[in-house]
């Protein structure tokens, strides 16, 4: 029997942005990505967490070539996408999609939500203006959102139903590869649960991949099969949901899951926290060796000089001299 292969694979990802030019020509760079590697199976969710500024947006947009890769390799059903020209890309833009973060600045306030939805299949030339309507009514109606809701604007809807409204979007190129970039960050907690409960029905459905991108890591191990964990451009760790919850490996993800509210109060006074000393550093002038060094309790005098090789601990990946 072959064996599975991913819809996308991150090979040694990496992008910089310029941050200054000085006068005799050396440039200093932000360091968002460096080195990331992992993949996302058909029907899979991966989760990516992290604090903020650590680069999983970027990592997102990168992927789906919002923001142009420097170096690595972004592979897509067998094919590297990640240097293609713009001309070239258009042919795999329609099967990677994203639901964006902020639903009342996403969607275009001109426009009914008929013609949002209607958008990207026009501009893909797919069906007939008839079959657009039709495919636009089942849409709606597979978010769970009424009939009569498509002569409407988006300023007529509720955060939640613009949400439903970017994902309708999102669904009408028919995708197969999904970035879910905080799509319930900006929502109200009673709304977050119905949006995650609709995008796994649809994943099940159709059998999508996603990339889920959030803060709460409750929710992300709610609904992601793997999980990965990112500290200043690194992914640090990666592997099966659980594992990573019960058994976490790096340090900075131990500290990260015991900072996590508990819901029962006994258990949350008997939890121990795990409290990191000092600042994250600067993306621009980043630590020799493991990035995660100057906080990390458990440093050694090689982790400060070259960064370490991610080892595998059962199939579970964690980038830490303690486990090379």
């Amino acid at each position: 029997m072959e064996k599975e292969k991913p819809v996308v694979s991150v090979r040694h990802l990496k992008k910089y942005f310029v941050a200054n030019r000085h006068v005799f020509g050396a440039t200093d760079y932000v360091k968002a990505i460096d080195d990331v590697s992992f993949d996302i199976m058909p029907g899979e969710t991966v989760g990516l967490v992290g604090e903020s500024g650590c680069g999983k947006s970027t990592l997102a947009r990168t992927i789906i070539r919002i923001y142009e890769p420097g170096e690595g390799e972004i592979i897509y059903k067998n094919t590297d996408i990640a240097h293609l020209s713009n001309r070239k890309m258009r042919a795999y833009r329609n099967k990677m999609q994203m639901i964006f973060q902020d639903p009342y600045a996403s969607l275009n306030p001109r426009l009914t939500v008929a013609e949002i939805i209607a958008e990207p299949m026009e501009i893909y030339n797919m069906y007939t203006k008839k079959e657009r309507e039709e495919k636009v009514q089942e849409l709606l109606e597979q978010v769970g959102l009424k009939p009569d809701h498509i002569t409407r604007y988006p300023h007529e809807f509720s955060g939640g139903q613009r949400q439903r409204i970017g994902i309708a979007r999102t669904l009408a190129l028919d995708p197969d590869f999904i970035i879910c970039d905080e799509p319930i960050s900006a929502l109200d907690v009673s709304i977050q649960a119905q949006i995650i409960n609709l995008l796994e029905k649809i994943q099940d459905e159709k059998k999508l991949s996603y990339l889920f991108i959030a803060h709460d890591l409750t929710m992300v191990r709610h609904i992601s099969h793997k999980i990965g964990v990112m500290y200043l451009g690194h992914l640090v760790e990666f592997g099966e949901a659980e594992e990573v919850y019960k058994n976490p490996l790096h340090p900075y993800t131990q500290a990260l899951i015991s900072a996590a509210p508990v819901a029962d109060p006994v258990l949350s006074r008997t939890q121990e926290r795990i409290k990191l000393e000092g600042e994250v550093p600067s993306p621009i002038h980043t630590p020799s060796g493991c990035p995660f060094s100057p906080r990390c309790p458990e440093c050694r005098p090689e982790c400060r000089i070259d960064p370490p090789v991610v080892a595998n601990v059962n199939g579970h990946k964690v980038a830490c001299y303690k486990y090379v």
